[in-house]
């Protein structure tokens, strides 16, 4: 797969997950759900670089010592300066629902945080003299309407903390459900790269207030659908024979398919086709019937990193915002970058 897409796939299925956290409407084999066997992080230090010298040196910073941001408004088509900080709250209340519970709220700000950054650190906006945007092609939703005062509180209340993986900015992956288990960078993204050591696959965490269409769904495409998306995610088929799974990974989702007998990455098939319509790759079942592809699996999203669904439950079960975040990523602390 080429670079290009690998980058598209991953901004693209980080973004839907958000939006499927908010209510857009958003055969596995039995696994074992292993345990987070991570050792426990708190505010600190991580080995190697600290959070302050992972904040990008070509960020000038305000009068309280946050980096400041060039962020272009895709809606008004106006480049913005702006703190982190002030840039948050709107990115929170894109992503995940702002009458959730304050802990979960607080994780996905740290991950927010985090990736922007990241996002600075590692990459160059599409939008001229910006250092990041609005447009979900290439960062996180963002949603001035929705901000609210427990949005608020969960920016102010991590203000400042990011995850350090070792000295580095992690990628801040999330997805809006498991379906039971998380996934590798390698199964759930398709990423072309060494894995990541903080990505694993431990249990999702959430409860039975998911959406059911969340957990459990179902979707059929016409052969015209299905062998356009295989094209598109790499593979040229020129009729629809079969359909099976090819590979799968540690978590049991598709890592690839087998479209009339020629291989292709599930993941980029899953994008290519409509990832609202196959919300994931942990199949249960997928058949030619009729002259379509009929598809059910479980869960909603790449599966790698957070599950919002599961921070949802976590934070319902008393668990904290650096609970929740060192559940999902291993062998990350939580450290304060600004004060």
């Amino acid at each position: 797969m080429k670079t290009w897409r690998i980058g598209w796939l991953l901004a693209t299925c980080l973004l839907l997950a958000g939006c499927a956290a908010k209510g857009s409407g958003l055969d596995t084999p039995a696994l074992p759900q292993p345990e987070n066997t991570s050792a426990a992080a708190s505010p600190g230090t991580s080995p190697g670089r600290a959070a302050a010298d992972l904040v990008p040196e070509r960020l000038t910073r305000n009068d309280e010592g946050v980096p400041v941001l060039s962020v272009y408004d895709v809606k008004s088509e106006t480049l913005e300066k702006m703190s982190v900080e002030e840039y948050l709250p709107a990115v929170l209340a894109g992503e995940m629902a702002g009458d959730w519970p304050l802990e979960a709220l607080k994780a996905q700000a740290i991950l927010a945080r985090t990736f922007v950054l990241q996002f600075v650190t590692q990459k160059t906006s599409m939008y001229d003299g910006a250092d990041i945007s609005t447009d979900i092609k290439e960062a996180q939703a963002y949603d001035t309407a929705g901000v609210n005062d427990r949005i608020r509180q969960a920016v102010s209340e991590t203000r400042g903390q990011v995850l350090n993986a070792g000295g580095e900015l992690p990628y801040a992956w999330f997805h809006a459900h498991s379906g039971g288990l998380t996934a590798r960078a390698k199964e759930g993204l398709d990423y072309e790269k060494d894995e990541p050591g903080y990505t694993q696959c431990v249990k999702g965490m959430e409860n039975d207030e998911a959406p059911q269409d969340a957990a459990q769904w179902e979707a059929s495409f016409t052969a015209d659908e299905v062998l356009a998306a295989a094209k598109d995610a790499g593979a040229s088929v020129s009729e629809l024979t079969s359909i099976s799974i090819g590979e799968r990974g540690e978590s049991g989702r598709a890592k690839t398919l087998l479209i009339s007998g020629k291989e292709v990455s599930a993941p980029a098939f899953r994008i290519a086709i409509g990832s609202t319509k196959m919300r994931s790759c942990l199949l249960e079942s997928l058949r030619v019937e009729d002259g379509q592809v009929r598809m059910s699996g479980k869960g909603y999203g790449h599966g790698v990193g957070m599950s919002q669904w599961g921070a949802y439950a976590m934070a319902k079960q008393g668990s904290t915002a650096q609970d929740i975040v060192t559940h999902y990523f291993a062998g990350v602390t939580l450290d304060q970058a600004w004060e």
